[in-house]
């Protein structure tokens, strides 16, 4: 697993240096993250050292031997971060969304063979991760890696954004080829939620975490409510599983193949049930096209929903799961229906010869 941790800003050559020991003597291979220019939603708050920050990094690297990454948004901000030594590039939420910064970057980093990670944009389009993605790996930076930090909602949730786990695992899907790492401390936002979101994210397969780290998080000048201490960190990760892959055994892939056999005999069922369904929504719709019934019945429905709740939750699975699922099948359902009342009679076929 690769972590990587450190502050959200650098603020201070003792912060930063303070950080970095903490998290080096404990993790000696991590890689030391810290935002050197901060692009913040209102002017007037902490936006970062910039520049001189960069002074701090380099002494970083020369103690601890740790590699270190910054956020770049801009030609310049690649320019002097790779004239400095740093040793990781990161695109953030923000930059992400806009793909001429993005080409801005990609066409600053070509050629130097720096190591980019790319975080989601703000809001659940995997278009612009992807777009971002391709980018850099057109400018042809052969060490891209992706970094899930959750999507941003307007509706309260216990998350700060939400992970909408669904979304990484496509990534992973159009991308095998890549790392994805997960940031923890943004789809969380505070401590606590740390934990449990980093072994959610192990469990489905994430190479690395990238957690905010700062040696007094209750003095830090962003995200403070978020950052842990180095201390806090090493519980954190000490309490982590890592799975290991039924690919590293050979009596392990014997057995999960079985198990997946009998999962692909069941998925081939509920495909024959599926088309069934639809045949007989196709029936229905024919029969209220002939009686000129309306398609969608909503005391059926409720009627439909209601029951495959009572009897899933006798089966143990969950309201959400239920919903879902009949929400997609009544969907289709409807599109099948709607599609049988559209067809017209052709009138020659009423003629007598």
């Amino acid at each position: 697993m690769t972590l990587i941790a450190g502050p959200c800003s650098a603020e201070s050559r003792d912060q930063v240096l303070s950080t970095a020991r903490g998290i080096a003597a404990n993790f000696p291979h991590a890689i030391f993250r810290a935002g050197v220019w901060k692009p913040r939603t209102r002017p007037g708050t902490f936006e970062g050292m910039g520049a001189p920050a960069l002074e701090w990094l380099k002494e970083v690297k020369s103690e601890t031997n740790l590699l270190v990454a910054i956020e770049v948004a801009n030609a310049g901000h690649v320019q002097e971060a790779l004239k400095a030594g740093i040793d990781i590039l990161w695109i953030g939420a923000r930059t992400v969304v806009n793909p001429f910064s993005v080409q801005e970057i990609a066409d600053a980093i070509q050629g130097t063979g720096v190591p980019v990670l790319v975080k989601n944009p703000i809001h659940p389009d995997i278009d612009l991760w992807v777009g971002a993605i391709e980018r850099v790996l057109k400018a042809g930076s052969l060490k891209v890696a992706a970094v899930h930090r959750g999507f941003h909602q307007y509706l309260k949730t216990q998350y700060r954004n939400p992970p909408q786990w669904e979304i990484p695992i496509r990534l992973k899907e159009i991308f095998p080829q890549i790392q994805v790492f997960c940031d923890p401390s943004h789809i969380g936002g505070k401590p606590e939620l740390i934990e449990s979101i980093a072994q959610k994210a192990l469990d489905l397969g994430m190479e690395g975490l990238m957690i905010e780290t700062h040696c007094q998080p209750e003095f830090a000048l962003s995200d403070a409510h978020q950052q842990v201490s180095p201390y806090l960190l090493n519980q954190i990760i000490q309490h982590l599983e890592i799975r290991q892959s039924p690919e590293t055994s050979e009596n392990l892939l014997c057995e999960i193949d079985a198990i997946r056999a009998k999962i692909d005999r069941i998925d081939d069922e509920l495909l024959l049930m599926l088309a069934e369904r639809m045949k007989a929504s196709k029936e229905i719709g024919e029969f209220k096209k002939e009686h000129n019934i309306s398609i969608l019945q909503i005391k059926r429905w409720r009627k439909i929903i209601r029951k495959a709740l009572k009897e899933g939750n006798n089966l143990g699975l969950q309201p959400d799961f239920i919903k879902a699922v009949y929400q997609l099948i009544h969907e289709e359902s409807i599109r099948i229906q709607s599609d049988v009342l559209k067809k017209k009679v052709n009138p020659l076929k009423e003629l007598p010869f």
